[in-house]
């Protein structure tokens, strides 16, 4: 393809982009995620050994959500009558950092790809009297609530579906990202990330990744380093091979 392909980088179309800077904060489940995820784990191994043929990636890309889900909130995984404190330990890193990021003067957009953890979000920053706008593949006006955000710089926070919102919306009012949940293709959240990082912004870009000690989300972050690398090395660095049979098995 090299005779008949022109790529141009971000970093050669506008140089004059501020940094980007990208974080990974670690968090330890609390002793109830813990113990649902063991439990999870266990089952799935066993489901995953029995399973055979095509139907062994199906049960095992079940299995990961199941644990994906675990990481994040217990709620999801429909569990009720739980405390915030036991159901989701990011619930807590997510409070403590926005209140640092808030306080500081930083405007943040939060990315999830489970619209219920978003959406479960809400009544703490009610209760913090936090204003924000919200986005999801349910939002009717999505240029509306982008201009209310981008224009209205008492809103210091945008809680957004991953994938109603990671391209086409320029967010430059935004300073900080923070990712709730990885996933296996790093170009979907930078993707995200650079919503926030466009022609436009004038300041340093921050993004975090709130990841889950000793559990699937550290090899999924593995997994992406292993993509980008792959990516790096295509012309057009816009594309990466899919989750093979392997690397799904290999999350185990």
């Amino acid at each position: 393809l090299r005779p008949v392909m022109l790529r141009r980088t971000k970093s050669e179309v506008a140089p004059e982009l501020p940094e980007k800077i990208e974080q990974v904060r670690y968090c330890d489940l609390t002793p109830k995620q813990f113990e649902v995820y063991q439990g999870i784990a266990k089952e799935s191994r066993a489901l995953v050994d029995a399973a055979e043929g095509g139907r062994k990636r199906m049960v095992a890309l079940t299995a990961l959500l199941r644990l994906r889900q675990a990481c994040c909130d217990l709620r999801l995984l429909g569990m009720k009558n739980l405390e915030e404190a036991e159901a989701s330990v990011k619930f807590q890193d997510l409070e403590a950092l926005l209140e640092e990021a808030i306080a500081g003067g930083h405007r943040v957009l939060v990315f999830s790809q489970f619209v219920q953890l978003l959406q479960g979000f809400v009544p703490v920053l009610a209760e913090r009297g936090w204003k924000f706008s919200y986005l999801d593949g349910q939002t009717r006006d999505r240029g509306e609530v982008v201009r209310r955000f981008q224009e209205d710089g008492t809103i210091p926070l945008f809680l957004i579906s991953l994938k109603a919102g990671g391209v086409g919306l320029n967010l430059t009012g935004a300073d900080t990202v923070v990712h709730l949940d990885p996933w296996w293709n790093p170009a979907v959240e930078a993707q995200a990330t650079d919503r926030a990082h466009r022609i436009g912004q004038e300041r340093v870009v921050t993004s975090y990744k709130l990841i889950t000690r000793g559990t699937v989300e550290e090899k999924i972050l593995a997994l992406q380093e292993k993509k980008k690398a792959l990516m790096e090395g295509l012309e057009t660095g816009a594309a990466a091979p899919g989750l093979s049979e392997e690397e799904v098995l290999g999350l185990f």
